[in-house]
């Protein structure tokens, strides 16, 4: 499975382990993410790709609003994780 900008994950080591997130940046084998909860957008977790586990779904309205360089709110994530049924 592809991960990418906007994509739904699963965290597979970490005290965040099973939680759920949304990728917002990718920097080499990194990726930052939120899940607008415990994770602000603010302050998105850096992680290995190695420790994260993907899934099938991408949140489209990220992936646009990050596409045409508009900030992503909190509540935007937590609506598109919810919206995913996550």
């Amino acid at each position: 499975m592809e991960i990418k900008v906007g994509s739904i994950v699963r965290s597979k080591a970490g005290r965040d382990k099973g939680d759920f997130f949304i990728v917002l940046a990718m920097d080499g084998n990194y990726v930052y993410m939120a899940n607008g909860e415990l994770r602000k957008v603010d302050q998105p977790k850096k992680k290995k790709l190695k420790h994260l586990q993907g899934t099938e779904e991408v949140s489209e309205f990220i992936v646009n609003k990050l596409a045409q360089g508009g900030r992503v709110t909190n509540s935007e994530v937590r609506k598109a994780l919810a919206q995913a049924g996550r």
